[in-house]
Formats: structure tokens, C-alpha cells, sequence
């Protein structure tokens, strides 16, 4: 049994006294009917004087965050999910018994308040309390008002406590379900249809991730934890669904750092008789009607830099970037060995499955121009090698009709003009193979399933993923991934230390 600390036996002692007076400390049901910022917002412009003759009484809940204590009438803090209001309690508005119910009250104990709207002489609006309804006592104190949870990773590991403490992380849990809401609607109104795909798989397809694997015990079956949701949703589409999208968690058994996590929320959806430059069109207007509808602004400070959120964004090659920096221009490269000197002499280094043209490309990029890319930018053109599921360029072929949207120089999207020849994909599937031969552990395995129904015929189309975690990032101006992420996975502590 954990020994309890001095404060802590003092609250359980209280709690023990609260149920002596035939209270239970730990409570039922409470009706309220207002919230904090809706009363404040409502009341903020009524005059001290003018609350003589308004009718106004409140019901609310939450946790006292702040207590006064004095004689026979003291103040509080109450918070609720809305926010903070402060509530006035008398021994002559709510009488002797439960006054001093009251005066035992700790900070973090949770308590229902109905009372009288009003506003104190210095302009703050206050519910004079009538009533006072003890609802739970808090075992455990919390941390100390102007520090809260000052170690980082101990906010991460107890959220609760970090979302009571830190309004800024209680915001950010708001919004974020405000920002899918915005792009389900955004999707909807566009002509797509929501859909659920499996999260357990037995082929690693989609993306050029390492998987969690998991075991199926009744069918002695290992499975993979999806790591993409696009072969699923283009199935959907030669099914003749054409207009569809999933916002669902994949998992890549990955490092971890400021931008990534194991598990993530992933918007992947696929637009029949589109292409890429659709899917521009369909990127840009969805950032952006986030940005005025949800936030209700185009300017973001993300990671030092100012970024502008008002089109029309760029659209670059990425040869013509990498010319830009560098001066070299790899579209008119046609030689492996011209590509593997420039390695050299830029001292690139290549692992044995990388010593090809497109991932030298690559490599390229990576090195002289991700980072450069601030602005919301556009970048297409993307070698064959390390695009296996994206239809060529017909004036190219060395190329596919890929972009990845770059802003604050990170990746936000990645979009495909898709690949529906089922020749041409079971022979980039076969590619992949090679690639895993080579000690590529990302490369994807064949889906004969997905063939399959390419050979049916799958209409031209435009497809996209994005990573909804990032995108939370840019809108609430985080610069840590498990900011956005309510539960980020966490090494469990060594409980023996």
C-alpha cells in the first residue's frame, strides 16, 4: 500500500467526515444548467447596479480551483469545461451546516453551486451562491497553482492532471476534434462518403513504414496493424463508391520525436476521375476553410516561423528545387554513374537498396531542400523509385504524378495521381520485393487481392493522405506532437526506483 503524504491523510480524513454527515464523498448526479464562460459572456456588459433587477439564477459543476476563506463569507474558483467563474458563499445565504461543509473544502474537490448572477465592484462576474452541493472529494492536492506540471513528460504521462492545470493543453483538446469536425464537413459537402476499413491486415501495403505485428490465436495467424488506409479505400472505388475518405489511426513501429508517434490519426481519401491537380484544389481550400471557420485566421507562428495560410500556394517540381539550391538538374541526368558521383561529392551516403536514381534524387531533396520549404509549397515530380503505387508521368516516365504539401519545412500531405494498371502495379509490387532482398525493411509486400480488382478496372482518380496530428499542430501553433495527442505512447516508468 502507497504510504499517503501528510496533505493526503488530511483529505481522507475529511472524506471519512463528509461521510458521517450522511454525505456521500464521492457523489451522484448533479443537474446543472449553465456553464462558466457562457454565464461570464452572457453577464460581462450588465452594470454592477442593473443586477438588482434582473432575474438571473445559475445552476453549474466543476472543480474549485481557488479558495478565499474567511469569516462567515468567502470566495472560490469553480472550473468547468468551459473555463473559470468565481461563486461568493455566505453562512447567511446557505446557513451554518453547510457553511461549514464548505470551509472543509479543498482545492480539486469537485462541487455543484446554483445561486444568483452578479457582479462584484471590481467588474467580475460572480454567482452569489444559494445553494452548495459537495460532489467529490480530491484525494490527492493538486500541483501548485503557478507551476502546475513544470516536468514536461510528466504532463504527457498524467494528462488529467495537465488538462485541470494548463488551459493552453485544454484548448488544444477542444479544437482538435473541432478541426475533424471542420474537414468531415468539408469532405461531406464535396461528395465523399466516410468509411471504416480493417486496422488488422495480414500484407504490409499502403506505405514504406516497419509494422507492429500482432497474433491472431485462433487462426494461429500473424497480422499486421495497418500502417496506410489506401488499398482498402481504392477497392472502394472500383466498387463504384468514387468519392471516399477515412479518418482512422495507423501504426508505425518507428522512432519517436517532436513530430512523430507510434500510433496517429491518419485522412487518407481518393476521388474518382481526378488527378493530382485536384487534389491541390481539394488540399488548399480544406487548410484553409480550417483556418477561417475553426481558428478564424490565415497567419500562424509555427516553429519560428511565420507562416501564411492565404493562396494561391506554390507548385514546384522536385528537380526544379533541387536545381534551385544546387544548380543541378537531374531531369537531364540520364546516367546511374553521372547520379552515384554526385552522391560522392556532396558526401551522401547510399545503403545498398538507395544506389538508384530516384532515391539519389531524393536523397537530394531531403538534404538541400525540405527544410527551405516554409511557405505552404506544393512540391511534385517525384521519382519512380520511392513512389511504388503512383501512375507515371506519361512525358517521363522516370517520374510519377505524385506531390507532398511542405509547410514550416514538414511534410503535411502526401497525394498520388493513382496508379490503376494492374501490369504496371504488380511490377512496382515486384520491385518492392527486390528492395526487400536488398534489406529494405519499409518495402511493401505483393497484394494479389488488390490486383485483382485493378484487373476489374479502377477509374482514374486522385488520392491524398494527410496526418491530422501535424495539421493540429499548425492550427494550434504546437511544436510537439504529443501536444495534439491526448494519451502520446510513453516508456512506462521503472515503478522499483
Amino acid at each position: 500500500m502507497r504510504e499517503l503524504t501528510e496533505q493526503e491523510q488530511v483529505r481522507h480524513e475529511k472524506a471519512k467526515a463528509i461521510k458521517e454527515m450522511g454525505i456521500d464523498p464521492f457523489g451522484h448526479r448533479f443537474e446543472r444548467d449553465s456553464y462558466a464562460m457562457d454565464i461570464k459572456e452572457k453577464y460581462k456588459d450588465v452594470d454592477h447596479d442593473a443586477f438588482e433587477d434582473i432575474d438571473n439564477t445559475a445552476t453549474v459543476a466543476g472543480r474549485i480551483m481557488f479558495i478565499r476563506k474567511m469569516g462567515k463569507a468567502s470566495f472560490f474558483s469553480l472550473k468547468d469545461k468551459t473555463g473559470n467563474i468565481q461563486v461568493y458563499i455566505s453562512i447567511n445565504d446557505v446557513g451554518e451546516d453547510v457553511y461549514k461543509l464548505f470551509k472543509s473544502a479543498d482545492i480539486g474537490d469537485i462541487v455543484g453551486v446554483k445561486g444568483k448572477i452578479m457582479k462584484t465592484r471590481t467588474g467580475e462576474v460572480t454567482i452569489k451562491c444559494l445553494e452548495y452541493t459537495h460532489l467529490v472529494k480530491a484525494l490527492r492536492p493538486l500541483p501548485e497553482k503557478f507551476h502546475g506540471l513544470t516536468d514536461i513528460e510528466e504532463r504527457y504521462r498524467r494528462r488529467y492532471v495537465d488538462l485541470m492545470m494548463n488551459d493552453e493543453s485544454r484548448n488544444v483538446a477542444f479544437i482538435r476534434p473541432k478541426i475533424i469536425r471542420c474537414i468531415q464537413n468539408y469532405m461531406d459537402g464535396r461528395g465523399f462518403t466516410e468509411v471504416e476499413t480493417p486496422v488488422l491486415t495480414t500484407l504490409l501495403t499502403g506505405a514504406s513504414a516497419r509494422p507492429f505485428i500482432t497474433h491472431h490465436n485462433t487462426q494461429d495467424l500473424d497480422m499486421y496493424l495497418r500502417i496506410a488506409l489506401e488499398l482498402p479505400l481504392k477497392r472502394l472505388l472500383v466498387g463504384g463508391m468514387e468519392a471516399v475518405y477515412e479518418i482512422g489511426r495507423v501504426f508505425r513501429n518507428e522512432g519517436m520525436d517532436p513530430k512523430h508517434n507510434p500510433e496517429f490519426t491518419l485522412l487518407e481519401a481518393y476521388l474518382a476521375y481526378s488527378d493530382l491537380d485536384g487534389m491541390m484544389d481539394l488540399t488548399e481550400g480544406m487548410y484553409q476553410t480550417i483556418a477561417r471557420d475553426v481558428i478564424g485566421k490565415m497567419t500562424y507562428n509555427w516553429y519560428g516561423n511565420e507562416i501564411n495560410l492565404e493562396g494561391p500556394w506554390k507548385r514546384i517540381s522536385m528537380t526544379d528545387a533541387i536545381k534551385e539550391k544546387t544548380g543541378i538538374d537531374f531531369k537531364s541526368i540520364t546516367s546511374l554513374d553521372e547520379c552515384l558521383k554526385l552522391a560522392s561529392e556532396h558526401d551522401i551516403e547510399l545503403e545498398e537498396h538507395e544506389k538508384q536514381y530516384g532515391h539519389i534524387i531524393n536523397k537530394f531533396f531531403e538534404k538541400y531542400v525540405e527544410e527551405t520549404l516554409i511557405q505552404p509549397t506544393f512540391l511534385y515530380g517525384h521519382p519512380l523509385e520511392i513512389s511504388p503505387l503512383t501512375k507515371k508521368n506519361p512525358e517521363d516516365p522516370r517520374f510519377v504524378d505524385r506531390f507532398e504539401l511542405f509547410i514550416g519545412g514538414k511534410e503535411f500531405a502526401n497525394a498520388y495521381t493513382e496508379l490503376n494498371d494492374p501490369v504496371d502495379q504488380l511490377e512496382r509490387f515486384e520491385e518492392q520485393l527486390k528492395e526487400k532482398d536488398l534489406g529494405n525493411d519499409e518495402a511493401n509486400d505483393i497484394d494479389m487481392d488488390f490486383i485483382e480488382a485493378l484487373e476489374y478496372g479502377m477509374p482514374p482518380a486522385g488520392g491524398i493522405g494527410y496526418g491530422i496530428d501535424r495539421l493540429v499542430m499548425l492550427f494550434t501553433e504546437s511544436e510537439s506532437i504529443r501536444d495534439v495527442i491526448l494519451f502520446p505512447t510513453m516508456k512506462p516508468l521503472n515503478k522499483d526506483k
